[in-house]
């Protein structure tokens, strides 16, 4: 039975590491490791605790964590990229109806860190318009829309005129479950067509303001 103890206590020092480290970890990058902290936590450790023994810990349990960034980030990578040659990647042989590798979304990056990237996007294109050049209901959204005096401005995209269009059509229909035009993402979420966008105007302020929530400036005070 003494194994099982050990090998009990060894779990224990390592939760109460893990604790430890959730508290410290700000105040030891921050401003160096407090002689004191040791003592204040009474921690029995088989090794001295450091800034570099920390950092190996921390790295060592994250180095295998992948942060889970939803798909349709992966559509809004690849159509607000200045490429136009990654439109030709959604016109390829996969199935838009079914969950979607990110890989596929990576344009042969094998180490795109899609956490930034969700970042990124949220930052340059917080709101972007799927839309049909000749359709009038995306017509009056996107009019709706420039009343507001945006910035940064939406990003329209012109479904109908890209090679990728129907893979485009149906993954927003998967991932957002609207599956007409135009479809308003907000941060990564649908906010539906030009009638939901229009509700959401007309009751009070609850566009402006959850376009404001977003990071979007709202040059037009009125609206």
């Amino acid at each position: 039975m003494e194994p099982k103890r050990t090998t009990l206590s060894s779990r224990l020092r390592r939760r109460r590491l893990l604790i430890a480290v959730l508290v410290l970890l700000g105040v030891v990058y921050l401003f160096g490791f407090p002689s004191f902290a040791l003592d204040a936590f009474d921690l029995d450790l088989d090794f001295p605790v450091n800034r570099a023994n920390i950092a190996q810990l921390v790295r060592s349990k994250t180095k295998n964590v992948q942060v889970q960034v939803p798909e349709i980030y992966g559509l809004l990578h690849l159509v607000t990229s200045a490429d136009t040659e990654d439109q030709h990647i959604m016109a390829g042989t996969f199935d838009p109806t079914k969950p979607v590798d990110m890989q596929v979304y990576a344009s042969g990056k094998t180490n795109l860190d899609w956490a930034q990237r969700k970042r990124e996007i949220d930052e340059q294109f917080p709101l972007v318009v799927f839309s049909k050049t000749y359709c009038p209901f995306s017509k009056r959204a996107k009019a709706l829309l420039e009343t507001y005096h945006l910035t940064p401005p939406p990003k329209v995209i012109e479904v109908d005129l890209r090679d990728d269009a129907e893979h485009i059509k149906q993954l927003l229909t998967r991932l957002t479950q609207h599956s007409t035009f135009p479809n308003v993402i907000l941060l990564g979420d649908s906010l539906g067509g030009s009638d939901q966008l229009q509700a959401l105007h007309k009751d009070g302020r609850q566009l402006r303001n959850m376009l404001q929530t977003a990071g979007i400036g709202v040059g037009n005070t009125d609206a």
